[in-house]
C-alpha cells in the first residue's frame, strides 16, 4: 500500500440531487481489496482477492497487522462483532471469527455455500447463502452458532433474492435488514421478522444515465441507507423507508466496498482509473464526510 495524497475539499453545485461532500482522505492502493469493514474511527480490516485480511491505520496509512485464512482460501466477506474479525469461507463452507490472533469455526454448512456475513445490534450473524447448485440463495441468522431464523420468501411465496451473485448486507437501527442484491439491480429490505418492507430500484435521473448495480451497502447513525453504484459512479443514500434522498458522485472512481465508522465518516473501495490508463487497473479507498 502507498501512502495518500492530500486531503481536499469538493463542494457540488449541480445538479440539484448531489449535494457537498468532503474527501478527508484517498489511500492509493497496490493490491485489490474487495471488502472492508471498521475498526473504530481510524483502522479498517480489509481483504483483497488472496488469503490474507489486512488490519490497515488510517492515520499512519500503513498495515498494523494481518490474518491468514484458516484454509488459505480467499474469504468471501468480512464484519466485525464485538471488535473480534468474523469471515466466511465458501471453498470450506464456514464462518469464522478471529480471536487474539486464533481462528475459531463459528458454523459449517452442508448444501450451502456462505457468502456475505454482517453482525447484527444483539451479537447475532447473518450469512446470505446460496444453495450447492447455485438456484436458491436466502439470508439465515444464527444466534450462538445456532440457525434461529431463515429468509428466503415474501408472503407470496416467490424468493426474496436472486440466485448466481453476491449480496451485500447490513443490519439497520431499527433492525431492518438490507441487502444489495447486484443480480436483482436492487436494494431489498425485511424487517427483524423477515417481511419484505421495500425494494430500491435505483433514482432517475442518474449520474450517469446507467443501470443500477449496487455491490455494497451500508448504514449511519440516522439509518440512512448508503448503497455504491459502480456504472453510475457515486452512493445513493436513501432514508429508512427507502426514499431517495442525495447522490455522492466520485468522478471516474466506480465504488463497490463500503462502510462506515462510528462518526460517520464514509470508505469507499473504487477502481480508478488513471490518466495514462486505459482501462481500470488500480484501487483505492475513498474516506467521505458528507454534509447535509
Amino acid at each position: 500500500m502507498q501512502k495518500a495524497g492530500s486531503s481536499r475539499l469538493t463542494k457540488t453545485k449541480s445538479p440539484d440531487f448531489v449535494f457537498h461532500q468532503i474527501y478527508i482522505d484517498i489511500f492509493h492502493l497496490t493490491n485489490n481489496p474487495q471488502n472492508i469493514s471498521c475498526l473504530g474511527d481510524d483502522r479498517l480490516w480489509i481483504c483483497d482477492n488472496s488469503n490474507i485480511i489486512e488490519l490497515y491505520d488510517v492515520k499512519e496509512h500503513s498495515q498494523n497487522r494481518f490474518i491468514k485464512t484458516k484454509t488459505r482460501a480467499i474469504p468471501e466477506d468480512i464484519v466485525l462483532r464485538s471488535g473480534d474479525l468474523v469471515y466466511t469461507d465458501g471453498m470450506y463452507k464456514t464462518v469464522n471469527i478471529v480471536n487474539n490472533d486464533e481462528i475459531q469455526e463459528l458454523i459449517r454448512l452442508q448444501n450451502w455455500k456462505p457468502r456475505n456475513v454482517c453482525s447484527t445490534s444483539s451479537g447475532d450473524i447473518l450469512v446470505t447463502m446460496e444453495s450447492d447448485d447455485n438456484k436458491q440463495t436466502k439470508v439465515v441468522r444464527y444466534t450462538d452458532s445456532i440457525e434461529s431464523q431463515t429468509i428466503q420468501f415474501d408472503d407470496e411465496g416467490k424468493p426474496l433474492y436472486s440466485s448466481g451473485l453476491n449480496m451485500y448486507m447490513c443490519e439497520n437501527k431499527n433492525l431492518d435488514i438490507c441487502v444489495a442484491d447486484y443480480g436483482a439491480k436492487a436494494i431489498v429490505v425485511v424487517n427483524r421478522g423477515g417481511k419484505l418492507i421495500f425494494r430500491y430500484t435505483g433514482h432517475t435521473p442518474s449520474p450517469r444515465n446507467e443501470a443500477f448495480c449496487p455491490q455494497g451497502i451500508t448504514t449511519d447513525s440516522e439509518s440512512h441507507i448508503l448503497t455504491t453504484d459502480y456504472g453510475n459512479r457515486c452512493v445513493h443514500i436513501m432514508d429508512k423507508d427507502g426514499q431517495f434522498l442525495h447522490y455522492l458522485t466520485l468522478g471516474k472512481n466506480k465504488p463497490y466496498g463500503i462502510c462506515t465508522d462510528t462518526a460517520d465518516n464514509l470508505f469507499v473501495i473504487c477502481k480508478e482509473k488513471k490518466v495514462y490508463d486505459l482501462c481500470y487497473t488500480h484501487s483505492c479507498i475513498m474516506k467521505i464526510k458528507y454534509m447535509w
